[in-house]
């Protein structure tokens, strides 16, 4: 094993309960890292939802900026869209903070919103257990609703190995069809609940 290796491994955790496939969820509003708010409420528009928690110190999340950017571009011409948003508690990291999170985004040229879930309320909503954790949500008779929820693909360092589940996923949606495998686990940094951290 090499050393980046055992770092990512020493980071990871794998998330093996599955949130309801299927279900109904409740619009929010959140800070973008630019400052400007970001309402689901609004986006009366689109037809989906790819939500990624992410966030800044954890290695193995690091790996996916560029898979994500071409994620989001995908969602844009596809009447859909991206948002990565992180839930980590800036009590416990310094480096979460939304200043941390907008030098980040300008570094690595995101091209999608990045959304500070300060009080963790989205991703409790969620079940997002660790970074990057992705899900789909897609608007049906007007209310979101999960139709997937797991890993972004299969090799965090070999995106040119890499199977899309995220991206079958999609696939399956935009053709009209059920999506196949609507759940897969996500490995990645946990998300520590505030006052829940078992």
């Amino acid at each position: 094993m090499s050393a980046f290796a055992a770092l990512l491994f020493s980071w990871v955790l794998q998330v093996d309960s599955p949130p309801v496939k299927g279900k109904m969820l409740h619009n929010f509003t959140l800070q973008q890292a630019g400052g400007a708010m970001y309402s689901t409420a609004q986006q009366t528009a689109l037809k989906g939802l790819v939500l990624v928690f992410t966030c800044n110190h954890c290695p193995f999340a690091r790996l996916y900026t560029q898979r994500l950017n071409q994620l989001a571009r995908r969602c844009d011409t596809s009447g859909m869209k991206l948002l990565a948003i992180n839930s980590m508690d800036t009590l416990v990291y310094e480096d979460e903070t939304l200043l941390e999170m907008q030098k980040r985004a300008k570094e690595e040229t995101f091209q999608f919103p990045y959304l500070q879930d300060p009080e963790q309320q989205v991703a409790k909503m969620m079940g997002a257990g660790c970074t990057p954790q992705a899900f789909i949500l897609w608007k049906e008779r007007g209310t979101w609703v999960m139709r997937y929820s797991g890993a972004i693909d299969n090799n965090g360092q070999e995106p040119e190995h890499a199977v899309s589940y995220i991206g079958a996923a999609l696939d399956d949606l935009l053709s009209g069809r059920m999506v196949r495998t609507p759940y897969t686990q996500a490995f990645g940094c946990k998300i520590y609940y505030r006052n829940n951290d078992d």
